[in-house]
Formats: C-alpha cells, structure tokens, sequence
C-alpha cells in the first residue's frame, strides 16, 4: 500500500466506499520510544478510517448514520457562511469581560465544517474551518478570568486541537503557528491547573476540572506530537491526585452488579454527564494512539459508565458518602460530605454516549444494556448549538451517532488492532451530558464555601485531601514509564 495517500483525493465521497477496505488493511504498529513520530495522524477523536467509516455509510444511505449526519448539516455552525470572530484575550469568569461564548462558537464551526468536510469531500467545508482556525492563531494571546480560566483552556483547548487535527494536512493551514498557539497559550493553563489546582487543596475541584486539563494536555500532546505532554496526561489518568484521576472519580466498585459509583453523582446529574464525557473523550483519544485506559484497572471507567447510564435512565444505584477538604493552602479551608446520589431528570441529555457504548459493545463486544439503552434513546446526536445557547450545550463536540457507530468486531479490538473495514451495514448510536461551569468562591468565602468546589487563589498544590467515607484514598503513584503502540504510521493512517 501507498504509505502517502492525497487526503482531498480520498475526501471525495464518490470514491470512499472504495478506499476504505484497502485504509483498513494491516501495517506494523509503532513503539513510543521509535526514532521519529509515533502519533498516528489524524489521531484524537478521530482515525482515518473513521473519516472513511463515515462517508462510506452516508454515501451508502445507512441507517443511524444518516441521521446523524442530518443532525450536522442542520446545525448553523456547520455551513460554509460562518465567519470567525477572533479574539486576542479570551476571558472566563465573574468579574472578568466574558466573551468566551466567541471562542467557543467558533471552534465548533471549525470542527462541525471539518467533519462534513471530510464526510461529503467538500473542499468548502474544509475551507472554512481553515479559515476559522487561521484566524484565531494569528491573532489569539492568553485566556484569563478568573479560576474559570483554567475551565476555558481546558474544555476549548481539547476542542481546538481536534478540529485542528481534522485538517492539519490542508495546504492552507497554518499548523506550525496554530500548535505554538496551543503550546504557548492553553497548555500552560491546564499543565499547571493539575501540578498546582489553583493554589487550593488537590480535593476543592471536582472531578469536571481536572478532566479538562486532562483533555487538553492530552490533545495538544498528540496534535504538537510532544511525548512528554502526553504521558504527563496519561500518568495523571493512573496515578493523579486530584479527583480527575480515575481512582478518585470513581472510588467504589461494586463487583456483584458490575457498577462503579461517579463520585460526582453525589453533586448533580449536569456535572456528572460532563464528567463522563470527558473521561470518555480522554480514553478515545488515548486509543486511537494505542494506549488502552477504557479497559484500565479491570474495565473500572466501563462499570461507571453503566453507573451513570443506568442512574439516568431512572433507575437505583448505590452511592457510598464521602467528604472532600476544600479551601486554599494556608487559607481558608472547609469540608463538605455528600451522603447520597442528586436526583436526576430523565429527559436531560448531552452527546457523551454514542461514543462510550460502541466502544465497548462494538469494538470489545461487552454486554451493556444501560449504555446500550441510554444511546438509543439520545440518538441522533448532534453538537455545540443543538443542546441550548448556554457554555454547557458546548462542552462535548458531539455527533456520535455519525461519528462512532460502528459494525461489531469479529473479535474483541485492542488499540493496537487495525480497524475493520467500513460496509453499508447500520449499527447503533446515542448521548447525554454537560452542565454549566461552577461558580467560584474567593478565599474570603464562608469555610464551607461553595458546593461547586471552585476557588480563586493561587499557590501549589499539596498531596490529595480527599477521603471516602469508606476510607478510600487517592492513590499517589511514581512516574511510570509509558509503553504506547500507534495503529498506524503517520502518513498511512
């Protein structure tokens, strides 16, 4: 096979039904420690043969993906008529000149117009987000705010790098300048929100916060090709910490009935979709680059999943109290014990399951019938305009139901598999999540402060202050080496 292959020439939707089965075909997998690049690319929350998958069952009028697509080319975000508004200073936060909904907006026009772009080879589509992403690179310096700034770079830095990624072999995009964006502008933000946490105790964020800055460190690590950010991210997935850290967002197990409790299902159900989301998002981005964490710790992130599936279809779960420490190091400082699950509105949905059922139903062939249920019932999903004008309507970039319904494996998938081929065949699909972002108390707040965790001081972190009520910790691990293995080089991906 080819190792180069003209990405517009594989665009156009007449010929993808052909090309996909020769894109699926094997080749050797890539160690990490390799001379050279080991990403593979495009790599984050989507694979060529993804991009092929899609246009492939479009074209072929297969059902649910054509209503999922019908979701996409229905959103204004997704049209060729959007024009960018870019910002030099983006801020987030009370108190601060907010006008991060620009941000927001125009990023979910990049990737929306990337994503059709790549499903019907439309050279249009693919413009604009060139257009949009140009624009902010050249032009974009900081994010500030308040402690909100650090929910800023992380939720709209995953997102910019995977619409970046969608056209980062277009001849008129300007990578090198859009990845010292990302390195010099949201990188710092979220590498230093899960070294420091805002000069507050590890345990005063929720699980949302440091999964943003999980997300984005890892997305920037895989677009700038920069090993180092993604093991840092990685690492803290294992051995983290903060609440974001697996362990830690999900700290009870109950092995008889297959559940594993979402600490923040003790909070709110908005919050708690976010979360899962994210988690979701973080593992498919490893994956695509050959590092499992869905099935890390005994398929623990499967077992919340279905938790927080099953809980918001209606139905009872365990929950186990626990009490987090909050505050400022060598500040104020307060705890708060949340001793049972929030109540949850069946109707509430975001984009977050579509994703996180094919995973383990299609590509691992797992028995999930809460996820199983909870997809379908969300589908078709769309994206960033379809779940209300508010930030959390934009905290997923969504269309899952196009994007990730797959046909079942022969076999059970690793990441190191190469994927099957497409073929006109349906499959299934779904999704829900999001909330919006906290608000923030200052030092001089009440000791019990806010229950949303969040905090407006500066400092370094401590080691975790977290506890269960059951006695869980965190768990504080040593750097570990990172093994990672690529499906496919660089340029035959």
């Amino acid at each position: 096979m080819k190792a180069e292959i003209n990405r517009r020439s594989m665009l156009k939707i007449a010929g993808t039904a052909a090309g996909a089965a020769a894109i699926g075909a094997a080749v050797p997998t890539v160690p990490a420690s390799a001379a050279g690049t080991a990403f593979a690319h495009p790599g984050l929350l989507h694979t060529r043969a993804d991009l092929d998958r899609m246009a492939a069952k479009v074209k072929a009028g297969a059902t649910p993906y054509t209503a999922g697509f019908a979701k996409l080319t229905a959103n204004r975000h997704a049209q060729t008529g959007w024009k960018p508004n870019p910002q030099a200073t983006v801020y987030r936060g009370v108190g601060s000149p907010q006008n991060y909904a620009i941000l927001y907006n125009d990023i979910h026009a990049a990737y929306q117009n990337a994503l059709r772009g790549h499903v019907t080879g439309e050279d249009a589509h693919l413009d604009t987000a060139v257009a949009t992403l140009n624009a902010w690179s050249a032009k974009l310096t900081g994010v500030e705010g308040s402690a909100d700034r650090f929910l800023a770079a992380g939720l709209y830095g995953y997102q910019f790098a995977n619409a970046a990624e969608l056209v980062r072999d277009h001849a008129d995009f300007d990578l090198p300048r859009f990845q010292k964006m990302m390195l010099d502008v949201f990188a710092p933000l979220s590498e230093d929100f899960l070294k420091n946490h805002n000069g507050a105790v590890v345990s005063n964020y929720w699980t949302n916060w440091d999964l943003t800055a999980m997300c984005s460190v890892l997305a920037i690590g895989i677009l700038c090709d920069d090993q180092a950010k993604v093991d840092t991210a990685v690492e803290y997935f294992k051995h983290g910490d903060g609440l974001g850290a697996i362990k830690n967002a999900i700290p009870v197990v109950h092995p008889d009935d297959g559940l594993a409790e979402w600490v923040e299902a003790g909070r709110d159900q908005g919050h708690a979709l976010l979360g899962i989301g994210l988690m979701g998002t973080f593992c498919e981005m490893a994956w695509n680059q050959g590092i499992d964490l869905y099935g890390y710790d005994d398929n623990r992130f499967f077992k919340a999943a279905q938790y927080v599936a099953k809980w918001n279809l209606g139905g009872d779960v365990p929950f186990t109290p626990n009490t987090r420490d909050k505050g400022a190091i060598n500040g104020w400082s307060g705890t708060e014990t949340v001793s049972e699950e929030a109540p949850v509105d069946p109707a509430m949905t975001r984009p977050v399951w579509a994703m996180i059922a094919n995973h383990y139903t299609k590509r691992r062939g797992l028995s999930a019938s809460y996820l199983t249920r909870i997809a379908a019932k969300s589908a078709p999903e769309g994206g960033g305009g379809d779940y209300g004008p508010n930030s959390g309507g934009y905290d997923q970039l969504g269309f899952g139901t196009l994007a990730f319904t797959r046909d079942r494996s022969t076999k059970p998938e690793s990441p190191t598999s190469p994927p099957a081929s497409p073929s006109p065949a349906s499959g299934s699909g779904s999704g829900p999540d999001s909330g919006a972002a906290p608000a923030t108390p200052s030092p001089s707040s009440s000791p019990q402060g806010s229950r949303n965790g969040d905090l407006a001081a500066t400092g370094s972190s401590d080691l975790p202050a977290w506890t269960a009520a059951t006695g869980l910790t965190a768990v504080a691990g040593g750097l570990l080496l990172l093994r990672r293995r690529a499906r496919a080089n660089r340029d035959a991906q």
